[in-house]
């Protein structure tokens, strides 16, 4: 009995051996070549504070640090210039014309950042909030897609560029609020509308405002993405709206119901620095 009992011990000793070497086989990230691409997403999920965002949420308002409810009509960004890197310092970056994307708050299709990058195991994913210096001075021929001036209309109703600055609107939310007052120092339409339209590159001739913002998100603790061609490996993000207001710059609608290209707007600018958050990784 003793013999049989040995016997069995020794065969589960064996097979545990024999699967986790296959485990750490499989698990095992393969070696890192620029040509070798595979598919690879970030999902930016947008919510405010602890509440799911939503378009439109008049009769559920959302409620600020100042105490202010207001409710958002309209919400978009522009995500450029991804990139990967590993445990080991090995970074690759997407090339940039298959490296710009609009997230629409209005389109859930649009959350997704779908790209090609090198299989491996990544650590850090970095990107640029914005539209970039080179790009947003380039030829009209080099700026399609999300990136044409024309889409959207003008910069009142849809579209994310300036004609009068020529420069991209990085980042549009607008909505209303009760607080906002009746006058030139609110919303003269009474519509109580509020509008935070945030860009500026640094200027083509001359400085001017900087807000494009580089953010980099550490991995590590939500998961790693393990790229690989057999699977889509997607990098889930929570972007907090309500940090417009409660970031570290937190400010109230009624005092700054209207903000765009102006000193006030580097202000809002460093508080989008903060909305970004990893939740997990989906391999």
């Amino acid at each position: 009995m003793k013999k049989i009992n040995i016997k069995q011990t020794l065969l589960l000793i064996c097979t545990i051996l024999i699967l986790a070497s296959c485990a750490k086989k499989e698990d095992a990230a393969p070696e890192f070549k620029e040509e070798n691409l595979a598919p690879f997403s970030i999902e930016f999920d947008n919510i405010v504070g602890d509440r799911t965002f939503s378009i439109n949420n008049t009769s559920s308002l959302y409620t600020n640090a100042a105490g202010e409810k207001f409710s958002i009509s309209m919400l978009q960004y522009f995500i450029s210039n991804i990139k990967v890197a590993t445990a080991d310092g090995k970074i690759y970056t997407v090339p940039q014309d298959k490296s710009y994307f609009l997230i629409n708050g209005a389109d859930k299709t649009t959350r997704f950042t779908k790209v090609e990058v090198p299989e491996g195991d990544y650590t850090k994913v970095t990107f640029t909030l914005g539209v970039d210096s080179l790009r947003s001075t380039m030829d009209l021929s080099k700026r399609t897609g999300v990136l044409d001036p024309a889409v959207g209309g003008g910069h009142d109703a849809g579209g994310m560029y300036w004609g009068w600055n020529s420069g991209y609107i990085f980042f549009k939310c607008e909505g209303n609020s009760n607080v906002i007052s009746d006058d030139v120092n609110g919303d003269p339409t009474g519509k109580k509308q509020f509008k935070y339209h945030i860009g500026g590159f640094g200027g083509y001739s001359a400085p001017t405002i900087n807000n494009i913002k580089t953010i980099t998100v550490d991995l590590a603790t939500g998961g790693i993405a393990k790229v690989r061609k057999d699977r889509q490996s997607n990098v889930h993000l929570f972007v907090d709206v309500m940090k417009i207001f409660n970031g570290k710059n937190a400010f109230s609608i009624a005092a700054h119901p209207n903000v765009m290209f102006s000193d006030y707007s580097v202000n809002i600018a460093a508080n989008l620095n903060e909305m970004f958050k990893h939740d997990h990784t989906e391999n």
